[in-house]
């Protein structure tokens, strides 16, 4: 089963779409570094997606190393981000993010990344969600004041569940 590294807007994203519990009746294993967990899951979030299947990972001390130079070279990027691009770099493994400047930096980097319209892709190819229940949490994040997901890629979308 694949490891996907998350950032949090991810996850924020999901939740706002109603798709938390569905990531994990996906056939992958899903994680985040362990900084990124306490300093911006811990608590009822954080609890309740441990509960559901989410691994917090401790980086080694080369990913450690590895994400200081991160944050040495790329000051837009946050901590936790650069612990999220370590892991997957390092570990091989995709890397989930909604944010522009670590997107960019994994592209640049050959790592696999992916964001939340990926996965609601994921939930129709897998039938972990239906139509109109994909429409209807999709609906509902792309119009949060803070959506930042590409319109035109949500109106495909959107059109495909109305069907």
């Amino acid at each position: 089963m694949p490891v996907l590294v998350s950032d949090t807007s991810v996850i924020i994203d999901l939740e706002r779409g109603g798709f938390l519990e569905d990531l994990f009746r996906l056939p992958y294993e899903f994680a985040v570094p362990d900084l990124l967990f306490h300093e911006e899951l811990q608590g009822e979030l954080g609890e309740r997606l441990v509960a559901l299947g989410l691994v917090v990972e401790e980086l080694d001390a080369g990913e450690l190393a590895r994400a200081i130079v991160v944050r040495r070279e790329r000051a837009v990027l946050s901590t936790p981000d650069t612990f999220a691009f370590a892991i997957a770099e390092q570990r091989h493994w995709t890397l989930l993010t909604g944010d522009g400047a670590l997107r960019r930096l994994a592209v640049d980097s050959g790592i696999e990344t992916h964001g939340v319209l990926w996965l609601c892709d994921r939930f129709e190819e897998h039938e972990v969600l239906g139509k109109a229940q994909l429409n209807e949490g999709l609906t509902r994040l792309s119009t949060h004041p803070r959506c930042r997901l590409p319109a035109a890629e949500v109106r495909v979308r959107l059109n495909r569940y109305s069907i």
